[in-house]
């Protein structure tokens, strides 16, 4: 998934000068280059590699690019074989990896080829200029970086020592369920699964495991079929289960550690007691299979519906994410209260919530009879007044006039927008007939429930 969403810009990215290869399996490589070709033995030259040095490495798509020697290891279970963990730079964490030595270009001097290195064209004039709202979507799109100049003092200092905790993901991929999948950042799982290659999970109750043969062993052993606590949601394959953080620890603490190997700025993994978790799920004759989740505090002071949400990487882009944001607003509509997802999100998450926010008001507003007001349509569809602002300002439809923020749309207007692809009704939509499901009662509190 990482790799796909990175190829868009690797396609716009200047190519190096053609390169030939050959006898990769005994670590050599002819490269052509503009001071001739030079043959290249890996093996040999690689022992002098630094970590902290750049150099530049083919990546999957066959295009060069420059990249921070980050980390090295032996890979016990690749024969212990030499490998160097790379950040690429100008590119999101995600796409860091470990690679081996045949994919280092340590001999020829960088100056010497170009790279894809910030080489982004956004069309066929490159040199018109981009205006600041293209830029901020491609780098949503291509999961580029701010750097630490572009960030306040305080979110910098944050970022660094965020990033030197998290620096190096050792785990490269897990195995769960029929999906093998390459993960995109480091997890804290404990120090002897911590530093695996690879990983089996279990996709019903969630166990890790260090060994392949660990793994089938357990799965003829298992007899779990489902997560844990109570089904709330079933439409056709579709099953949304309820799990609470205090009475099934583990399985909530082995979820998070797995999500984390997905978002960057996850913090929540062992403290799991004061949350709520909502696991979606594909059902069939073997059993519900894992797709995502949402976690949500069961007091949240900031007035959050949502702490963290996820879908796999095998399941996204399927219309999952907006089912589960979508789900966590009519959870909201039922407590009667209004939300918001707990900032800040991920570049996936905001590409989502952006589009559902848009989605739901551009429905609103082109069937509404009369005036309408933020508060309104914040009572109407339970988010929050701010996250309404931003999204009719993203859609050129709100002013600030004598103080106020005031809706300004036309029907014309609204139309265009909803003939967007970006904003066009999700493929899954919640159906509230199907919903079992009521607030928990609080102390001194009214509790209204409203239904479609």
């Amino acid at each position: 998934m990482a790799e796909s969403q990175g190829n868009e810009a690797a396609k716009n990215a200047v190519e190096t000068q053609p390169v030939m290869r050959s006898n990769l399996a005994e670590g050599k490589e002819n490269v052509q280059h503009s001071g001739g070709s030079k043959i290249i033995d890996f093996e040999e030259q690689s022992s002098d590699i630094k970590i902290g040095e750049t150099c530049l490495v083919r990546r999957t798509n066959d295009t060069w690019h420059n990249a921070e020697i980050v980390q090295t290891r032996s890979n016990e279970m690749e024969g212990g074989r030499r490998e160097f963990y790379v950040h690429y730079k100008g590119l999101n964490r995600r796409m860091d990896e470990w690679i081996g030595t045949d994919k280092l270009n340590i001999v020829q001097e960088q100056s010497d080829v170009k790279t894809g290195e910030s080489a982004v064209i956004f069309d066929d004039q490159p040199d018109r200029k981009i205006t600041r709202n293209q830029k901020r979507k491609h780098d949503e799109i291509n999961h580029v970086q701010k750097s630490y100049a572009e960030m306040d003092p305080t979110t910098a200092a944050l970022e660094r020592e965020h990033e030197a905790i998290t620096k190096v993901k050792y785990v490269d991929r897990v195995q769960i369920g029929r999906y093998e999948i390459d993960s995109w950042y480091f997890s804290p799982f404990p120090e002897d699964y911590g530093k695996q290659p690879r990983l089996w999970i279990c996709e019903y109750c969630l166990k890790y495991m260090k060994y392949e043969k660990t793994f089938r062993r357990h799965l003829g052993e298992c007899t779990r079929r489902q997560p844990p606590g109570r089904e709330i949601y079933r439409k056709g394959s579709i099953s949304v289960y309820e799990v609470d953080g205090k009475d099934h620890k583990v399985y909530c603490q082995n979820m998070c550690l797995l999500a984390k190997l997905f978002l960057d700025h996850k913090t929540l993994y062992f403290d799991v007691e004061p949350f709520l978790f909502y696991v979606l799920t594909e059902v069939d004759r073997q059993g519900a299979h894992l797709v995502g989740y949402f976690s949500k505090e069961k007091e949240s002071p900031d007035g959050n519906n949502v702490a963290c949400i996820l879908i796999l990487p095998p399941f996204q882009r399927k219309g999952y994410g907006k089912f589960l944001i979508a789900f966590s607003y009519e959870l909201s509509k039922y407590e009667g209260t209004v939300g918001s997802p707990e900032k800040p999100l991920s570049d996936l998450g905001k590409l989502s919530y952006r589009s559902y926010w848009s989605w739901v008001l551009l429905e609103i507003l082109r069937d509404f009879k009369g005036t309408l007001s933020i508060r309104d349509l914040s009572n109407m569809t339970s988010i929050a007044q701010n996250d309404i602002i931003t999204t009719l300002q993203s859609l050129n439809m709100v002013k600030y006039w004598k103080g106020q923020h005031v809706i300004c749309v036309t029907p014309k207007l609204v139309e265009e927008h909803l003939k967007s692809a970006q904003y066009k009704r999700p493929r899954l939509t919640v159906d509230t007939s199907c919903l079992r499901w009521a607030p928990p009662r609080k102390a001194n509190n009214k509790i209204v429930k409203t239904k479609k």
